[in-house]
């Protein structure tokens, strides 16, 4: 049985020195994260470390995506010209391993023009998509000035993975502030924050009527919908209000791909399945920032009902979404 992981993060160094340069209110706290323990040299391996980890997992293929907050908080001009190194970086590295390792592009969204020519140019490379945040300065992934870009991503086949990004700073102090600091880092990021942003970011592109304008869209959220499975029948109350063709959970069901980011847990499993269908769900182990084991990989499979579910969870729905080969037709000769 094939396993591909399509969260699985790494960094390029040019643009962690960008991030962490800026002022407060325009970086991202959670790169602290980049740098605990071995995180910062397994997000700079794009090679045999990597995957070495990956032979001990059981995971046969890589989709790599650069760690929070890619080049959303730069000046547009510096998140361009990142963008494209760090693409042109990911590309070289999928080059080298092909069978091994595949890209989400990143996208200079403080520049919407150059974020849709990036993603032409990046699927024109090989990529399976992009990974955006929600939130670029005070700008919504839901404003207008994207639309294009999402027609664009809509026209190419390219998948949106939306990640999640601290709150602004204005938020985390009114919000998530007044404990230690460690603590007032963990709430706004992996304890809480980080997870409300992501799920308010795919509601708002959702009520802002973006998958009736490109139906063809498909997005991609981790750690299992980042609270919005959990919600559906109260967002469900949205679509009248604004107008939608649809319900909520019919977009969901329709256009939002769930990874479950690392987080193996049976009864989230359970629980998805339950408000989505198995071909929306894809594994993922959120790589290097949680690292499950072998066997803890297993435990997760072994709660699929059926062995046809869990191959879709596996490898089917990835293979599916981002037109990946099976090995059965990367073995075959070419038809002439």
């Amino acid at each position: 049985m094939a396993l591909i992981a399509i969260e699985e993060h790494w960094n390029l160094p040019d643009l962690a020195l960008a991030v962490k340069a800026l002022p407060a209110d325009r970086s991202d706290p959670s790169i602290a994260f980049d740098e605990m323990g071995e995180n910062k040299a397994r997000l700079e391996d794009l090679g045999a470390g990597r995957l070495e980890f990956m032979a001990a997992q059981g995971v046969d293929l890589q989709v790599l995506s650069l760690a929070p907050p890619g080049t959303q908080p730069l000046d547009p001009a510096d998140a361009v010209q990142l963008s494209r190194l760090a693409n042109d970086a990911a590309a070289a590295a999928v080059q080298q391993h092909p069978d091994k390792l595949r890209a989400f592009a990143s996208l200079p969204m403080p520049d919407p023009a150059a974020a849709a020519t990036e993603l032409e140019r990046a699927a024109s490379l090989g990529f399976v998509g992009a990974m955006v945040y929600g939130r670029t300065g005070d700008v919504p992934l839901d404003s207008p000035r994207y639309d294009d870009l999402f027609g664009v991503a809509a026209a190419l086949g390219q998948p949106i993975f939306i990640h999640p990004q601290a709150p602004s700073e204005t938020l985390r102090q009114s919000v998530y502030s007044g404990f230690d600091p460690a603590t007032d880092l963990a709430l706004a990021t992996i304890g809480w924050g980080w997870h409300v942003e992501a799920g308010l970011a795919a509601l708002r592109l959702i009520v802002r009527g973006t998958l009736d304008r490109h139906p063809d869209l498909q997005l991609i959220l981790g750690h299992w919908g980042e609270l919005l499975l959990f919600w559906l029948d109260r967002a469900d109350t949205l679509s009248g209000v604004a107008h939608l063709e649809r319900t909520i959970s019919e977009y969901v069901r329709s256009n939002v791909h769930i990874t479950c980011s690392g987080m193996l847990n049976p009864v989230l499993l359970r629980h998805a399945l339950e408000v989505t269908t198995p071909d929306r769900l894809i594994f993922s182990t959120d790589y290097p920032f949680q690292r499950p084991g072998g066997q803890d990989i297993s435990t997760l499979l072994d709660a699929f009902a059926s062995d046809s579910d869990r191959e879709k969870f596996t490898a089917g729905n990835a293979r599916a979404l981002f037109g990946l080969s099976t090995p059965e037709e990367e073995s075959s000769p070419p038809v002439t």
